[in-house]
């Protein structure tokens, strides 16, 4: 590949790009910087509670450990392929969409990431709120406007700074884990909770699913994160960084949440927060836990608001045309979607428990067959071969509509709807599989292997090599048609 002979020498605190192509003169960082990214967004409360609530459920602590492990793996490996998609392209991950559902069409699962967005933020905002408001003595509500603030900020300015938020993050969040697992252990008998076993395949699955759901959520934006990466960063590598540090970290974080919601006699539910700062102490130690809950959101939160940014310009830019963001349009931007997210907060605080749960099991019936259209094209209908400037034209190779991606998108939502059990809806054929919601599952192999078929015989045209940009300083460059090159 032709690759720029300098870097940029100067890299802004507030970043300048949003969904434009990254320059490969403006790439830059590591691969650890992806694994301390993602371990850092899931050493943090919501993680702990999510693991919590496969005992709340009805689970024991053994399946569903073991349960939430086999989860984290699976969805950890669609997360991470996704993740290494982001140096190859340097787009962020839901532009890449319209090559399979057009550029037009990709504003169809992106209105929906969003909204997945808004919710994740929100919950994470209440636990956050909750953790403010008892440091700093005020109540919930003003925890969570306090909380709203600094995530607004840190959007604003962008990738290095998030990147460098996460690098804290990990390390506070490590300390603050050895620690609360210490507590702990020293006051529970973990063998004895590890000894009672009760299996039964609804509350196994059940696991099982909010593991993975919790790693496929992040499918829609984690290339965001690497997509300033030197595009001669080994996949396999990006791979691994990213799905080591989202899998460990969300293990260990669920782990903490399963034994404390074991040994919690009922207390946990509806006071998560203040129970798990109970197990470090009190005085200054559980002011200082109360701020590491507080940090460790500022990176998911962040995570969260940003996409939604990247999401909307995206979408704009789909009938607009090409779009310049400047700052102020970026503060006006993250100021919504943050102002949106701490009202739901606000309104929903006092019942959170129980609609977390329902709310990221039902997404998932909206985000696997997207994530299974996308990487079965990526990787194996065009094999890496995009035509990056055509993602903005939409007379060009990908078109305003692909009816194929968006009919097969479609149906993958419609047929894992017999399988969902949520609050919001549950599905007929949920109670004879034994009350077992296995529609995640459906959702990511029945779309898989429709487009796997399909497109193989009706894909579009397919370029030879993957085609990026005209860059001002790339060399030996061939051009294959004004302002396009083939990169080799």
């Amino acid at each position: 590949m032709a690759i720029s002979s300098t870097r940029a020498s100067s890299k802004p605190l507030i970043e300048k790009r949003s969904i434009d192509y990254i320059p490969e003169a403006e790439r830059h960082g590591r691969l650890f910087s992806q694994f301390t990214l993602w371990m850092g967004a899931n050493l943090q409360i919501t993680a702990i509670v999510t693991g919590a609530l496969a005992v709340v459920l009805g689970g024991d602590v053994f399946w569903s450990l073991i349960g939430l492990l086999i989860g984290q793996l699976l969805g950890g490996g669609v997360m991470a392929l996704h993740a290494a998609q982001g140096p190859k392209l340097g787009l962020p991950q839901m532009i890449s969409s319209r090559v399979q559902f057009g550029v037009y069409g990709a504003a169809i699962p992106i209105v929906l990431v969003c909204l997945m967005y808004l919710g994740f933020t929100a919950t994470g905002t209440v636990l956050s709120g909750q953790a403010l408001g008892q440091l700093f003595g005020v109540s919930d509500s003003a925890g969570i406007l306090m909380f709203a603030s600094v995530i607004v900020l840190v959007t604003v300015l962008g990738y290095r700074v998030i990147h460098f938020i996460g690098r804290v993050a990990s390390v506070i969040g490590v300390i603050a884990f050895v620690y609360l697992f210490a507590r702990l252990i020293s006051q529970t008998d973990v063998g004895a909770l590890l000894q009672i076993r009760h299996f039964s395949w609804s509350s196994f699955l059940l696991a099982v699913s909010l593991a993975a759901s919790w790693q496929i959520a992040f499918g829609p934006y984690v290339a965001d994160y690497s997509r300033y990466l030197p595009s001669e960063t080994s996949s396999v590598k990006t791979f691994f960084a990213a799905g080591a540090g989202s899998v460990i970290g969300a293990q260990v974080a669920m782990i903490l949440g399963v034994f404390a919601a074991a040994s919690a006699n009922g207390q946990f539910a509806g006071h998560e927060v203040a129970y798990i700062v109970g197990l470090g102490g009190a005085g200054a130690t559980a002011a200082l836990l109360y701020f590491s809950i507080a940090f460790g959101k500022v990176t998911i939160s962040t995570l969260n608001s940003y996409g939604s940014f990247m999401c909307i310009a995206t979408i704009i830019s789909g009938f607009r045309g090409h779009l310049n963001v400047t700052r102020l349009q970026r503060l006006v931007f993250v100021l919504v979607i943050v102002g949106a997210a701490t009202l739901i907060a606000l309104l929903g605080q006092h019942s959170f428990l129980g609609a977390f749960k329902s709310f990221i099991l039902f997404l998932l019936a909206f985000f696997t067959p997207w994530s299974a259209i996308n990487l079965v094209d990526y990787y194996c209908i065009t094999r890496e071969r995009y035509d990056v400037p055509a993602l903005a034209d939409p007379n060009g190779r990908y078109g305003r509509w692909n009816a194929l991606g968006i009919g097969i998108y479609a149906l993958g939502v419609l047929v894992q709807l017999p399988f969902i059990s949520t609050k919001f809806y549950t599905g007929p054929l949920v109670a004879a599989m034994g009350d077992v919601d296995i529609s995640w599952i459906i959702g990511l192999v029945v779309p898989a292997a429709l487009y796997f078929v399909l497109a193989k015989r009706w894909h579009g045209a397919v370029p030879d090599q993957l085609i990026l940009p005209v860059e001002q300083d790339t060399v030996d460059a061939q051009p294959s048609r004004a302002g396009r090159v083939h990169a080799v």
